[in-house]
Formats: C-alpha cells, structure tokens, sequence
C-alpha cells in the first residue's frame, strides 16, 4: 500500500505584511523616541520567524 503524503500550504503573506509594518514601526521609534527602540524588535523578530515559516 502506498500512503500520499499531504503537506499543507500556509498563507505566509500576512506574516511579511506584519514584518514590514512592525519594521517600520521600528525604525520609526529608532528616530522618534530612541529610548523606545527596543521595544518594536521583538515583534521584527517574531514576524521575520513566522514569515520564514521557522516557527
């Protein structure tokens, strides 16, 4: 007997659009509100992950 193997495809787009924008939140506190900066990286980084399918 021969089983077919399915792998399921993710929709990995919103998780790019999510990269993008939190990005650019990012670089916009890096400018604004430097002191803030670091609170936007661990969204890039969870978003880039997701976007990647690593996670």
């Amino acid at each position: 007997m021969s089983e077919t193997v399915h792998k399921e495809e993710k929709s990995l787009g919103k998780y790019w659009i999510y990269t993008i924008i939190s990005l650019i939140v990012t670089i916009a506190l890096l400018i604004f509100m430097p002191q803030w900066f670091w609170v936007g990286l661990p969204f890039v980084g969870t978003a880039f992950a997701l976007g990647m399918d690593w996670i």
